[in-house]
Formats: structure tokens, C-alpha cells, sequence
């Protein structure tokens, strides 16, 4: 057991150690086959944000998929709190896998079905500061997003992400911030790590969950902040058409928060600059920031 407090640690299956001392099995099915589920969550002020809600996710995705969770989601929740105390660290990024095992070969039933459950508290930083002052360049990428009929997108599911790669390879390529992607269809569903949100005066759109888009839990966050401060949030099926026309755009992500998207292409979205209603939905995110779980001290569900 790893006894002292340390910014970036990891416990693994009951065992805790230092990030650079963690082992994971050669034959894990998430390292061989991408069998595995993960969450992102932040820390901010020594408090857990949105724990419940990915939590919520991340077992829904478990019974969907059919793993053997022993281990309880109340328990997993008090565990993920324990260790951010013992990493002692105020601002953070927790990376929380379940692979459904571990064993060679595709069939489940052949293999040791105990999952192997992995909570890693880091950091992260998605993009420079710098740009959610000025505001991210996108491209549209050759790398659609996976049809729903293929594997439902709310799973948030290690193997669905290779795509995601090579479309986030193809905008550094670029020299890009990020890269766009559309689903089979040609709609916009969301960009490599992040949700699409685009203002037209006091109208905020995002693409519809049956686009193919992964229904972030910080995006379900800033719809709820945006309705209750008046703007009218409409979900749908938008096209590039809807961006260049669009007055302002955003992205949103537990590992990116919000964070301004200025140009597509080379284009200017709006006058190209950070818009008004896009610092307002910032301001009403970081607020809302203060209010995870914290970790100091017994909690309850």
C-alpha cells in the first residue's frame, strides 16, 4: 500500500501506488481488445464534479455490456473519494476505467470475468490556456463518428475512440486545435473530445444524441445552466451550413470545460472572436464548478 500523500496516484484492483509504479495485466481485455469503460471527471477546489452523473454512466455502460461488477456503485464512489484525500490534490483530472477482464481471445466466456477496476488521479490540460482567450481553429475531418447502429454512443466505450485519434492526428496535421466530425449521414456529430454548441442570438443548438454524438455529462450541464438562465436550447441535426452561419460556436468536455471555437476550415465563425453569450456560458460554468463533492470529509449519498 502506498502511504504517503502524492498529486498522481493510482489504485488498481484495491492496490494503491504512484502513478509511475501502476501495472495493469498484459492480458487485460481493454489492452487487448479495447473491452473497457472510462469516465473523465475534474476536480476543482478539492471537490469531485459531477460524480453521481458519471458514476450513473459508467454503470449503465457496465450492465449494457454485460461485465460482473462486484463492486458496488456506492462503493466505488466512496473509494474514487478516498483516493482523491489520499492524493491530496486541490484541481485535478480522475481517469476511472472498467475492463470487463482479463484473458486471451474474444469470448467472454473464456476468460476471468472479475473486472479490473482503475482509478487514476492526474491532471490534464486538452488545449494551451491561451486558447480560451482567442478561441479554437477547427477542421472538418476525413474520420466519421461510429454509427449508432453499430455501437450505441452513449457507451463511453475505450475501443470506439480510434477514430477520434486519427481525426485528432489529422487537425495537428493541420495545425488546427481541434477536428470536426460528421456522422455517415453528413451531419455534424461532435469534435474528437468535446460537444458542439452554436449561438444565434439567444438560441443555442447542439447536434441531437441520435447523431452519433457522446451525451457529455458537461454538455447535459450546460444545456440545464443555459435553459435556466433564458436562452432556448434546441437539439437537432446541423449540417456546416449551421456553423458558418451561426453568430458564435463552442466546445464543451470534462477534460476541455468550455472553449470558444472561432474559425472551421479557415473561416470566421461570427466576426471570428470569443462572443458575448460564449463568456456568459463560461462564467455560469465555472460557478457551478464549486458545487462537486467534496473529499475532506464523510460523505453522504
Amino acid at each position: 500500500m502506498y502511504n504517503g500523500p502524492m498529486p498522481k496516484l493510482v489504485w488498481l484492483n484495491g492496490e494503491v501506488t504512484s502513478l509511475e509504479d501502476a501495472k495493469v495485466s498484459v492480458a487485460d481485455h481493454a489492452h487487448l481488445y479495447g473491452d473497457g469503460l472510462f469516465e473523465g471527471i475534474r476536480i476543482y477546489g478539492r471537490r469531485v464534479f459531477k460524480l453521481d452523473p458519471h458514476l450513473d454512466r459508467l454503470y449503465h455502460g457496465c450492465r449494457f455490456l454485460g461485465y460482473r461488477m462486484s463492486m458496488g456503485q456506492e462503493q466505488l464512489r466512496q473509494t474514487i473519494l478516498d483516493v482523491c484525500a489520499q492524493a491530496d490534490i486541490s484541481d485535478g483530472y480522475i481517469r476511472l476505467n472498467v475492463t470487463r477482464g482479463t484473458g486471451l481471445g474474444l469470448d467472454p466466456k473464456n476468460i476471468n470475468q472479475e473486472p479490473n477496476v482503475m482509478i487514476m488521479v492526474s491532471t490534464l490540460a486538452l488545449y494551451p490556456p491561451e486558447a480560451y482567450e482567442t478561441g479554437l481553429n477547427v477542421i472538418t475531418t476525413s474520420f466519421r463518428v461510429m454509427s449508432g447502429d453499430s455501437l450505441d454512443p452513449r457507451l463511453k466505450c475505450i475501443g470506439r475512440y480510434a477514430a477520434n485519434i486519427m481525426a485528432k492526428q489529422e487537425a495537428n496535421y493541420a495545425g488546427a486545435g481541434e477536428g470536426l466530425m460528421l456522422n455517415a449521414q453528413g451531419y455534424i456529430a461532435e469534435c474528437t473530445g468535446d460537444n458542439l454548441f452554436l449561438v444565434t442570438g439567444r438560441t443555442i443548438r447542439t447536434p441531437d444524441p441520435s447523431c452519433g454524438i457522446l451525451k457529455g455529462i458537461t454538455r447535459d450541464t450546460v444545456i440545464e445552466l443555459a435553459r435556466n438562465a433564458g436562452f432556448e436550447v434546441q437539439e437537432g441535426f446541423l449540417t456546416p451550413f449551421d456553423i458558418f452561419t451561426a453568430d458564435e460556436a463552442f466546445l464543451t468536455g470534462t477534460a476541455a470545460e468550455v472553449i470558444p471555437m472561432v474559425r472551421l476550415d479557415g473561416r470566421p465563425i461570427g466576426d471570428g472572436s470569443v462572443g458575448a453569450v460564449t463568456q456568459e456560458i463560461v462564467g455560469l460554468f465555472r460557478a457551478e464548478t464549486k458545487k462537486g463533492v467534496p473529499f475532506d470529509a464523510p460523505v453522504t449519498a
